[in-house]
Order: structure tokens, then C-alpha cells, then sequence
């Protein structure tokens, strides 16, 4: 029984040490040497709960939403070189096109005036009517050709320009980009 009063009475004088007659704390309570094994005591506890929570919780949620958003970046890229690349063969395809109507006007035109030498005297008449209705011809299968790709390529422009909006984290307003398009085309 002695010794139980005797280590109360110890405590009483420690706490009492930095606790002055009126029980206010003497200078800093932090720096008080008989409090310091307890403070350190719930700062490890502290620190390990906190180490818990950010290892088992935090942190494999942030990872998990950067992994997501990095995959999501990735794909709107692969989508807009895709689009970008189809808008290339597009606008080769349009350049191919047009060339071989070039050509294939050329090789009319030559044709004609090879039927025109032939039959120069009785057939001049009817030869200059047979170039400008082939001619004619021939204009309107390039003016096809040109407004067909025309269309392709601002189709395609769109579905790029949308695309990369998205990509970029903004809300791609079909007008916006429409009139963006048309304005870029027309120079």
C-alpha cells in the first residue's frame, strides 16, 4: 500500500513541476521534461495513423485517377492523329483525283484536235462543238471532284477540331467549331 501512495505522490509532484500553485503551466507545456514521453509517445502514434490512412487510402485513389486521366489522354491522341491521318488521305486522294481529271481532260483534248487535223475541212464546225461539250464535261467532273473533297475535308476538319477539343478537357460546341472550320477554309 505504500508503494501505490508513494508512485501517486511521484506523479502528483511531476505533473506539478510545470503546473504552477494556481494550476496554470509554467512556461512552454511542450518543453516540460516530464511531459515529453507522452507527447512523443501520441506523436508516433499520430504520424502512424496518418502513414496508414495516405498509404492504404490516399494514395492508391490518386493513382488510380492519374493512371485513368493518362489513359484518357492517350486515347484522345490516338483518336486525333487517326482523324489527322484520314484527313491526309483524304486530301491526297482529292489531289490524286484531280490530277488524273487533269489528265483525263488532257488526253480528251488531244484526242479532239487529233479528229480535227483528220477531218479538218468538212468537220471543223462540228469538232469545235465536240471540244467545248467535252470541256464542258470535263469542268464539271473536276468542279464534282474539287467540292466532293471540299466537304470531305471539312468534314473531317470538324471531327478533328471536336476531337482535339475534347482532348484538351473543353466542351466542343458543334457552331463553334463549324464556324471556326469555314472561317479557317475560306483563308
Amino acid at each position: 500500500m505504500a508503494t501505490e501512495t508513494h508512485g501517486a505522490e511521484n506523479a502528483a509532484a511531476a505533473a506539478s513541476a510545470c503546473v504552477d500553485s494556481h494550476g496554470s503551466a509554467v512556461g512552454m507545456p511542450q518543453l516540460c521534461g516530464e511531459w515529453i514521453g507522452n507527447q512523443v509517445f501520441w506523436l508516433v502514434i499520430t504520424l502512424v495513423v496518418i502513414y496508414l490512412i495516405l498509404a492504404k487510402i490516399a494514395l492508391p485513389r490518386i493513382a488510380s485517377v492519374l493512371a485513368e486521366r493518362q489513359g484518357t489522354i492517350t486515347n484522345d491522341i490516338a483518336a486525333a492523329e487517326e482523324l489527322k491521318r484520314k484527313a491526309e488521305e483524304s486530301e491526297a486522294a482529292y489531289q490524286q483525283a484531280l490530277a488524273d481529271a487533269r489528265a483525263q481532260a488532257q488526253a480528251i483534248a488531244q484526242k479532239t484536235r487529233d479528229d480535227i487535223k483528220a477531218d479538218l475541212d468538212a468537220e471543223m464546225a462540228k469538232a469545235d462543238e465536240a471540244i467545248s461539250a467535252k470541256a464542258a464535261e470535263s469542268e464539271k467532273a473536276i468542279s464534282a471532284i474539287r467540292a466532293s473533297a471540299m466537304e470531305n475535308v471539312e468534314i473531317v476538319a470538324k471531327e478533328t477540331a471536336a476531337a482535339l477539343v475534347a482532348a484538351l478537357g473543353g466542351k466542343a460546341d458543334d457552331a463553334k467549331i463549324a464556324n471556326a472550320v469555314s472561317n479557317r477554309l475560306k483563308g
